[in-house]
């Protein structure tokens, strides 16, 4: 039995790896997952490590390793597909019907090309149409350069109720499919109009380039100030962010979460490419999944209003949960990034985010609303809200620092403050101390059962950094593909792997290596795992990726050489020789 990438997506979404695992054995938070005793082997230390923002687990005693469906095959002894309906029993949800899933694969093909030749409108709209000079009269008042606009690919949609429709209508799309994109909606007298009108588009595009969803905003008149496409059968609010097909090759190891579409296009025209934002809608658990792939840290530039000071502390509890230091941009002397850059510059702009303020300043912060501190009954529940704050604090050094510091500004014992702290630790359930983890990272598990990885050693960690670089780059594969042929992968383990994320990439919309599940055994699915977690831990990008390349041509090009010695010279020979012998 086949499954939708969505049905799956939305089954995993379903079962948490680490709410599934829980159920198995005892986990422990730490750094940007869990770790436990596994389940699969007999051990006394915890090897088995939950990656809760990526969905998959790895156990660096026995090698197992894979997403929640390869954790449920080999806790029940059970096949793919008796996996994938014990999870959906545990979700209550029902499995697919085969017939409608080729049909809902069709209508995602369409409605993809749909976007694609929509925003194409809009932006022709924008920038050759006179129809468009509303939209660049606004973008050239807030400061966007060509360049800017050309790179987002933002359009205008004209004061029409049927401009973009007569567009797709004449390039051969139905209605209903139309209807479907969300572009266009259904009158109450059975007419086709336009959603967007009179409005700069922002094309809102996934990691592997495709337009999925657009939004509007108003420049005058009646109506929301924003307009976002609803979810559709490609697009969903809660798992894409704006502008991380820009954020993602950025060389940092952290993230600016914006407000809007405009605060991350002016952030990004500035010079940092690490900016992304939510899509009208708060922060979700997925999102902050989905950043921590990326990055290590997120820094928050809300606004400082109520709203904005709300939606951060809701984003901050998210963010933790995904493993992810968060901090708060306060902007000073400005109203907002965009103005801030425009007057002091990118430089002084990028100083403000290195000094922003941690996520336990702020919550502290936060907890003086609506009290007076003048009274002793004010500070009583501010010491009390600081108490369930500093409790948050997983690392005991980081507490201590705080406690002492808030114990100090109060004017109160440090021991007295502790105790608070501990009663509600205690009350958390939370442990007072925790042993870190420390993993030696190492691929011992996989070379027991590929000589291949002990043989040619650098050419196995060429192949695992390309994998791991289209996992995180899937955008990045036909430029990959294009130069390094299945054949140039040394090793058969992993020459499997590429193939099988080549096919997958080029009929997936949203490629997950984790959907590799259904072709490799769960075994299988521990050595791909091993993959990610190693190389993890290094910053693979462009610069890497190439080397890696060069090293796999390399060996390619001596192997060829290798068959056929009789067309070598001596000394060719000689060398060569010299060569393979250096290698071993």
């Amino acid at each position: 039995m086949q499954f939708t990438e969505d049905f799956i997506y939305t089954l995993k979404q379903n079962n948490p790896i680490e709410s599934v695992a829980s159920s198995y054995a005892s986990l422990k938070k730490q750094s940007r997952g869990f770790v436990c005793l596994c389940p699969f082997h007999s051990e006394k230390t915890p090897s088995c490590h939950i990656n809760a923002a990526e969905g998959y687990f790895h156990c660096f005693g026995c090698g197992a390793g894979g997403d929640v469906i390869t954790f449920v095959m080999k806790a029940e002894n059970l096949d793919y597909v008796e996996a994938v309906r014990f999870l959906a029993d545990r979700a209550g949800m029902a499995l697919p019907d085969d017939n409608k899933d080729t049909d809902f694969m069709r209508k995602k093909t369409v409605i993809l090309e749909i976007n694609r030749a929509a925003a194409r409108y809009f932006n022709r709209i924008l920038t050759k149409d006179k129809r468009g000079e509303k939209g660049r009269m606004y973008f050239s008042s807030r400061g966007l350069l060509p360049a800017t606009i050309i790179k987002y690919g933002l359009g205008y949609a004209d004061d029409d109720w049927h401009s973009l429709y007569d567009h797709l209508r004449s390039q051969g799309y139905a209605d209903e499919d139309i209807v479907s994109a969300n572009l266009c909606a259904v009158g109450r007298n059975g007419g086709i109009y336009d959603i967007f009108r009179d409005r700069v588009i922002f094309p809102i595009i996934d990691l592997r380039g495709n337009v999925i969803a657009f939004g509007g905003r108003i420049i005058d008149g009646s109506g929301p100030k924003y307009l976002n496409s609803s979810d559709t059968p490609v697009f969903k609010k809660s798992r894409n962010l704006f502008s991380l097909n820009f954020a993602k090759n950025s060389t940092e190891k952290r993230l600016i979460l914006a407000e809007g579409y405009m605060d991350v296009i002016a952030v990004n025209q500035g010079g940092f490419e690490n900016v992304v934002a939510t899509l009208g809608t708060a922060l979700t658990p997925e999102q902050a999944r989905i950043m921590a792939r990326y990055a290590e840290e997120v820094i928050i530039s809300y606004d400082s209003d109520s709203a904005g000071q709300n939606a951060a502390h809701r984003a901050i509890e998210l963010l933790s949960d995904a493993g992810l230091r968060t901090r708060i941009l306060k902007v000073t002397g400005a109203k907002d990034p965009d103005e801030f850059i425009k007057k002091y510059g990118s430089q002084r702009f990028g100083q403000l985010l290195d000094n922003s303020d941690g996520a336990v300043t702020f919550e502290l912060r936060r907890c003086t609303e609506g009290l007076d501190l003048d009274s002793d009954v004010g500070r009583v529940e501010y010491l009390k809200r600081c108490s369930l704050v500093l409790s948050q604090i997983r690392s005991p050094v980081e507490r201590d620092v705080y406690i002492s510091a808030v114990a100090k500004e109060q004017g109160i014992s440090r021991e007295a403050l502790s105790a608070q702290v501990a009663s509600a630790l205690k009350v958390k359930g939370r442990a007072a101390d925790s042993r870190e983890w420390l993993s030696i990272r190492t691929f011992s598990s996989m070379r027991k059962t590929d000589p291949d990885s002990v043989r040619f050693r650098r050419e196995y960690k060429a192949e695992c950094g390309v994998i791991s670089y289209i996992y995180r780059c899937p955008d990045k594969f036909e430029e990959i593909a294009a130069r390094l042929p299945e054949d140039y992968f040394v090793t058969a383990f992993n020459r499997r792997v590429y193939h099988c994320i080549a096919e997958n990439i080029r009929k997936s919309t949203n490629f997950d290596i984790m959907s590799l599940q259904s072709e490799f055994t769960a075994d299988e699915m521990g050595r791909i795992t091993a993959i990610l977690e190693e190389t993890g831990e290094i910053d693979i990008g462009a610069d890497a990726a190439e080397d890696y390349i060069a090293i796999l041509t390399a060996y390619h090009e001596e192997s060829r050489k290798k068959v056929r010695p009789a067309e070598m010279s001596d000394d060719e020979l000689r060398s060569f020789a010299i060569k393979m012998k250096n290698r071993k």
